[in-house]
């Protein structure tokens, strides 16, 4: 493997807590909540929405998804200041810089608000490419993953994605790459063992595997 697409929250940046405040705060007219790390993960899912009708226990109504999709960015943008990268975030980036080989960054988070963040974090250096979402939120990430790599140039034999969600390893296979998850994001670690893909629970263990 010469190449690593990184994905961002919950992997790179630990924002788990601003994750699950927001959506707190989201649901409390609706009467659900609070959850802790664990309750939410048992929850938890992607597409996103998915994961609301499973908290509402019915199906979204027209136009509430994009309602919920706005508040919750709304809450998220403003408790994820104070959130920092994950352990070993920086020394991985350096680490796999140093040996030669090359990384990315593709994320379902919004791009401008990404490459400022990474920005802020001062570690765009690392990155061959940033891409986040430049789009409406919440889908698959696979077909994103296609146009990240097309646009690299990268053969997809040579890549492994780091993410923490069973979207990251199913991006990965789609395009015919390798994939590791981590434990430190949304996703139960039952669900990403379920997977078949090496999971682990801190980014240098993550590296090691590759």
């Amino acid at each position: 493997m010469t190449h690593i697409v990184w994905d961002w929250n919950g992997t790179l940046f630990h924002d788990v807590d601003a994750v699950i405040g927001a959506t707190n705060e989201l649901f409390q007219s609706y009467g659900l909540g609070p959850y802790d790390v664990e309750g939410f993960r048992e929850v938890y899912t992607r597409p996103i929405w998915v994961a609301y009708e499973r908290m509402l226990g019915r199906p979204l109504r027209e136009g509430e998804w994009e309602l919920l999709d706005t508040g919750f960015h709304e809450h998220y943008h403003r408790l994820m200041e104070v959130c920092n990268l994950a352990e070993g975030a920086q020394s991985s980036l350096r680490a796999w810089e140093e040996s030669g080989r090359t990384q990315s960054l593709l994320s379902m988070w919004g791009h401008e608000r990404l490459v400022r963040k990474v920005g802020e974090f001062g570690i765009d250096g690392h990155f061959r490419r940033v891409d986040g979402l430049r789009s409406a939120s919440g889908g698959h990430k696979a077909e994103h993953m296609v146009e990240h790599l097309r646009a690299l140039g990268i053969d997809s034999a040579k890549v492994v994605v780091i993410g923490d969600s069973v979207d990251d390893a199913h991006a990965a296979l789609h395009v015919g790459a390798r994939a590791i998850l981590y434990t430190g994001g949304m996703t139960r670690r039952s669900d990403l063992e379920g997977v078949g893909v090496p999971v682990v629970d801190s980014l240098a263990d993550a590296l090691d595997f590759v």
